[in-house]
């Protein structure tokens, strides 16, 4: 599999994993403090080649994401499930530790970042969706996004990823409708 987009990654160990699993090129952001060096070589990339974000499931992993995200608006998103990023002796969470065929469905599932934020989607209808508050929610949210293959998220930045990614009434319906089930099932 060969990735045309430049892929950004947390460190070294990230860059093997990814080389492992597909042909492609990498910039390392060496840690969450991302200076000011790397978001140029980025910004070149995404003019030049487009970008893919890829860190780790985790809040410095999201912290990355956001500040880069920021600086080079455009970027596509791969996203990796928590449970997909577990080393096998259960100490740390990253894409280094990922399967090969993990970090490949991953960049299979690339999401496209949309400038301008749009969806039909409202707060509300998270709220009423029970995504926001309630005993359930955080649970949800986490389904939620392995279906839609945004991640997982916080309330607030559900909302910013469904207008990002601009996910449609539909499939937002149908992704919430399977996770409603699933809490049924239990």
């Amino acid at each position: 599999m060969i990735i045309k987009e430049i892929i950004v990654v947390e460190g070294k160990d990230d860059t093997v994993a990814i080389k492992r699993a597909v042909n492609a090129d990498t910039i390392e952001t060496n840690g969450s403090a991302v200076n000011q060096q790397t978001i140029e070589k980025i910004r070149l990339a995404q003019e030049v080649r487009g970008v893919i974000i890829f860190t780790d499931p985790d809040y410095p992993g999201e912290r990355i994401r956001h500040i880069v995200s920021e600086a080079v608006p455009g970027c596509k998103h791969a996203f990796l499930p928590k449970t997909e990023a577990i080393a096998k002796k259960g100490k740390g969470l990253g894409v280094e530790h990922a399967s090969i065929e993990a970090i490949r469905e991953a960049l299979r599932s690339v999401q496209q970042e949309m400038e301008e934020l749009v969806t039909e989607i409202s707060f509300q209808d998270l709220v009423d969706a029970g995504l926001i508050g309630g005993s359930q929610a955080k649970e949800r949210r986490e389904k939620l996004g392995l279906l839609l293959k945004i991640g997982y998220t916080n309330g607030k930045q559900l909302h910013k990823r469904l207008k990002m990614f601009k996910i449609s009434q539909a499939a937002f319906a149908e992704a919430l409708k399977e996770v409603i089930q699933g809490d049924y099932q239990k």
